[in-house]
């Protein structure tokens, strides 16, 4: 398709407006779509509580543990620092 198709089916008139559109659009698609994504999973021992991750890594997506209770793996929040526990007394 060509910039004047474009145009023509938009009803835009300015050509650069149309380019510059374009452009938006390509950079968002860019920016939404991963590349070269793996999965890396570890074991979890008791008493460890930072992991080391490959050196390639550049972004982390998500952080999911296996349940074996049902056998799934359920998605967890990554935490800067240990969580805030409180109890609640009173559940009313």
């Amino acid at each position: 398709m060509t910039v004047q198709e474009i145009m023509e089916r938009s009803g835009i008139t300015q050509t650069n407006m149309t380019i510059a559109f374009i452009k938006d659009a390509i950079n968002l698609l860019q920016s939404q779509t991963g590349e070269n994504v793996q999965a890396y999973k570890r074991d979890i021992i008791d008493g460890i509580k930072e992991y080391h991750f490959p050196p390639d890594v550049i972004a982390l997506k998500s952080i999911s543990v296996l349940d074996t209770t049902d056998n799934k793996y359920k998605r967890i929040r990554r935490l800067a620092n240990s969580p805030t526990v409180s109890e609640d007394t009173d559940p009313e």
